[in-house]
């Protein structure tokens, strides 16, 4: 192994002591692309000077910052709309029929990079007022990047950011135009939290979560820890309460804690509970016209 291969193996164990994301022989390949901003502000040529450096005395921040460049934070609005589509016409159904005696949910986004998964939620309470006038909805966001949660906690998109995803009604009725960018309103950030947490962590407060959503996070981790994630998945959802996983995840093969929901798109149920393939009746009725 050469300076460079141990370079990025160390790097790679970085990743893996602060997050438990694998950084695998097939993506050791964006290591300098990722890292290119900390070379210039460092004035570093490559890799191996960063690793030199980082065991040079106290590198801390250092340490902190390879990590956050390491990290996907790739996102935004409404991704994957089907499944959106599929939250809105039976899972928040269902979930408001359990709930129809407390009238409360609460929603966990694991994983939650820059906030626009939260805010996509948001939207579809926010988009019926009347609907959801008397309920009390709280969409906790949990992500392990200090920098992503910034934004999310801002509320504050660039033009690129804002125009992925929603449609210029949604923009213009749920986001403001300002010299900085596209603020989110009061609307939305009111039913939003955000805290920095690893799901590897203990399950946040409150936890019994109606609906946890772990979007493209297993992918970057390793068969035992993707067991240990949905360990604590399974201890953060409500026993008769909903998982989504991102479209190349599953749990089939990987736990024995949950099971795929008969209406499929990747969602998946705790073991033994029971749910209808898709909701109907007056509840459903009360969903037309979310956003698809």
């Amino acid at each position: 192994m050469g300076l460079n291969d141990a370079s990025h193996r160390i790097v790679a164990d970085l990743l893996c002591a602060r997050t438990g994301q694998q950084l695998t022989d097939s993506r050791l390949w964006r290591v300098s692309s990722a890292l290119a901003g900390l070379f210039r502000e460092h004035g570093l040529s490559n890799l191996d000077q960063l690793v030199c450096l980082l065991g040079d005395g106290d590198q801390a921040e250092l340490a902190t910052q390879v990590v956050e460049a390491l990290l996907n934070n790739e996102t935004y609005f409404f991704r994957d709309r089907a499944y959106f589509s599929i939250l809105a016409d039976t899972v928040l159904p269902d979930i408001a029929s359990r709930r129809a005696a407390s009238k409360r949910i609460r929603i966990w986004s694991a994983g939650c990079s820059t906030g626009q998964e939260v805010l996509s939620l948001a939207m579809l309470f926010a988009g019926q007022p009347q609907r959801w006038a008397d309920w009390d909805i709280e969409i906790l966001g949990t992500d392990i990047s200090i920098k992503a949660l910034a934004v999310a906690n801002s509320g504050l998109y660039s033009q690129f950011e804002i125009q992925r995803g929603i449609s210029i009604g949604q923009m213009l009725q749920f986001f403001s135009e300002t010299p900085q960018g596209w603020q989110a309103n009061d609307t939305i950030r009111a039913l939003a939290r955000f805290k920095q947490a690893s799901v590897l962590a203990a399950p946040p407060s409150p936890g019994n979560f109606d609906l946890v959503l772990c979007r493209n996070v297993l992918l970057y981790f390793d068969p035992p820890t993707r067991r240990a994630v949905f360990e604590r998945l399974s201890q953060a959802t409500a026993a008769d309460g909903w998982l989504m996983l991102g479209a190349g995840e599953t749990v089939i093969g990987q736990t024995d804690l949950f099971v795929p929901a008969p209406c499929g798109a990747t969602l998946y149920q705790p073991v033994g509970s029971r749910r209808p393939a898709a909701a109907n009746g007056p509840v459903k009725q009360a969903f037309a016209g979310l956003p698809a």
